[in-house]
């Protein structure tokens, strides 16, 4: 990549980008922070694959060197003289429905792959060589410097992913947007489960504003590494206050519910509510309206910087099962996590 008249050690970002539906309604399985991995791949000379899985998006170093050459971040192999091509298998961080993926090469100009495909398996350990594949990206031609975002229609759910470049190169990151999934009939109906998180198959639905951060770090495993780890919202400077929705991994009776503001410390809201229903069929859209109006779960609590804070008992009003729940916050902030925990709805 060329960077004339910059200083050694510059760090250039990857530009933004408008992303697809798919990639705003559904977290990416292939996050390292949910997990994911790298299996195997066939070369990783220049750039290790791992590195494809990073949460943070793509950058570029000026000048930034190691012992095999220009430092990239994200996967890149070394040029094929004897024919062949590579490939990285990569166990996603929660089996899922994949809904799309997103082969980014940022900041590969002259070392992309000109193409790639993708593999997918159903696979209860690593893949083998018995292992069968199923192809849900044909080969697809690639550009440098570029996101390529291809949606699947594809209800089965996978594993691992085997991505393959041809013939060679480098890619900075590779995103895979789905639903996890979770098979509610094998478990205990009398337990109590987080349905909120994402590996029960939460989801966030829509928001209000996110100007800082990816919102669906709220519902992931864990407490927040840094005040970048969760949803965020800008300066209001209008009446009202800022919201989010949550689908549910299975409708619950809640009984318990985590509202955690880690790391948010001038800038955690002044107080929470929680509003909720039970919706048997609708859009994420006609949600976002009919949310105004359902009943009080949690009704405004006051909040403290960098801190846990647990509802239940008489706290948490009795309203029957839910499948979705509107998270408020009064009137701005950020909140790190939300957790709804209850027992199934039969």
């Amino acid at each position: 990549m060329a960077t004339p008249n910059l200083p050694v050690g510059t760090v250039i970002d990857a530009p933004a980008v408008e992303l697809p539906a798919f990639a705003t309604r559904h977290p990416n399985l292939a996050d390292a922070e949910l997990g994911a991995r790298v299996v195997s791949c066939t070369d990783e000379f220049f750039a290790s694959a791992g590195r494809m899985l990073q949460a943070a998006g793509p950058v570029f170093v000026v000048g930034k060197f190691d012992e095999h050459g220009k430092w990239m971040d994200g996967w890149e192999t070394r040029r094929r003289r004897n024919g062949g091509h590579d490939h990285a298998i990569i166990a996603l961080g929660l089996p899922g429905v994949v809904k799309g993926l997103d082969i980014d090469t940022s900041h590969f100009t002259g070392n992309f792959p000109p193409a790639a495909s993708v593999l997918a398996c159903r696979s209860e350990g690593d893949p083998d060589d018995a292992t069968e594949w199923v192809e849900i990206v044909p080969a697809t031609t690639l550009k440098g410097n570029s996101h390529h975002f291809v949606q699947i229609q594809d209800d089965r759910v996978w594993t691992h992913l085997r991505l393959n470049i041809f013939p060679d190169g480098g890619v900075a990151r590779l995103r895979v947007y789905g639903q996890p999934a979770c098979d509610w009939a094998r478990r205990d109906p009398a337990a109590l489960y987080e349905v909120s998180a994402l590996a029960n198959g939460g989801r966030v639905v829509a928001y209000n504003d996110a100007h800082f951060g990816v919102p669906t770090g709220i519902i992931k495993p864990g407490r927040g590494v840094n005040m970048g780890d969760g949803w965020e919202t800008r300066r209001r400077r209008e009446p009202g206050n800022d919201w989010l929705i949550l689908e549910l991994g299975h409708p619950v009776t809640v009984e318990k519910i985590e509202i955690d503001t880690a790391h948010f410390k001038g800038n955690y809201p002044d107080r929470v509510s929680i509003q909720a229903a039970l919706v048997a069929e609708s859009t994420d859209q006609s949600l976002v309206t009919q949310a105004m109006f359902w009943p009080e779960l949690l009704g405004e609590q006051k909040t403290e910087m960098d801190k846990q804070h647990f509802y239940e008992g008489a706290q948490i009003q009795a309203i029957g099962p839910v499948s979705h729940v509107r998270v408020n916050i009064f009137p701005d902030g950020g909140l790190s996590r939300v957790r709804i925990w209850g027992r199934l709805a039969r």
